[in-house]
């Protein structure tokens, strides 16, 4: 098993272009941490087998795990062809997706999925395997889309960190200083609020103006408060602060064009029956221009 400091990143492989999008993210994530990887695949019978009490012959469950072995190997491929020098272990279920990754996420680094996008995560958000595990897991959940391939326009970029003084995002920032540091990277640290309140409260042009420059003030203090003595813990790591006057999807989204990774906290709560996610994490898992990494509470 490995130590507390060498826990698995685990990332799910089906076999789609998204998983080998994942796993490819997957793989250059480990090597820049110096973490084992973890390739998981789960396999289930399907439910008309189980009709009128039919019990499925055993060649059908042999060849749904030699399909999953064969996903598995392709994954390993991709790893082993990006850098032979990720440590690589594999594990395959005949199980739910989600509750395999659940388990996982109770002592992984973090769980890495793919996403199909273009209504991969949207519409019946939480009949999706993405959104579920996002929305339960116990450690950070990285959704990459097939459009965020790794490039040299990217490989590079910036760690993109969404702050709004609350515990949740005192814990995302928390990992994402982790995260720059690991990677070498500038780590973009973003607030993001609108000024509505601003105008209907202020009739006067100077007094708005005025209570403007406050608020911003306001902001940009609270944003250096939260990143102090992550900065203090993190001498290498580079800072970018920004205080938007936008929506905070608008500010993230625009933030991240650039970026390697983009860090939310979730204040989802709740059962499956509820919309998890924030909105602002809902929406970003849809249109972030990178991978993105979505931080829960922590039980």
């Amino acid at each position: 098993m490995p130590t507390e400091s060498q826990k698995f990143i685990v990332v799910a492989v089906d076999g789609s272009d998204a998983s080998s999008v994942a796993v490819k993210w997957a793989a250059n994530a480990a090597l820049k941490r110096k973490q084992p990887l973890k390739l998981v695949s789960a396999y289930t019978m399907p439910q008309f087998m189980y009709a009128d009490g039919m019990v499925p012959p055993q060649e059908l469950y042999d060849e749904l795990e030699n399909e999953a072995n064969e996903k598995i190997e392709n994954a390993r491929k991709i790893v082993t062809d990006f850098s032979p020098e990720v440590e690589i272990s594999h594990e395959v279920r005949e199980s739910s997706p989600i509750d395999m990754l659940l388990e996982f996420s109770e002592s992984a680094e973090m769980i890495v999925m793919g996403s199909r996008g273009l209504g991969g995560l949207s519409g019946l958000v939480m009949g999706s395997v993405s959104a579920a595990v996002v929305s339960h897991a116990d450690c950070p959940v990285v959704v990459v889309r097939k459009d965020n391939d790794v490039t040299e326009t990217n490989k590079y970029g910036p760690v993109v960190v969404g702050v709004d003084g609350s515990e949740v995002s005192r814990q995302a920032l928390q990992v994402a200083f982790r995260e720059a540091d690991a990677r070498g990277a500038l780590l973009r640290a973003i607030h993001g609020w609108n000024d509505t309140q601003v105008h209907t409260t202020y009739v006067g042009l100077v007094d708005a103006q005025n209570e403007m420059e406050r608020t911003l003030k306001e902001r940009q203090d609270m944003l250096q408060e939260e990143l102090a003595e992550l900065v203090k813990q993190y001498p290498e790591v580079r800072v970018e602060e920004v205080v938007e006057r936008d929506r905070p999807i608008n500010a993230l989204r625009d933030a991240a064009a650039d970026a390697q990774l983009l860090i939310t906290g979730s204040h989802g709560r709740g059962g499956f029956k509820g919309m998890l996610l924030g909105s602002t994490s809902r929406a970003l898992l849809q249109y972030a221009p990178c991978p993105m990494m979505v931080v829960r509470p922590r039980r």
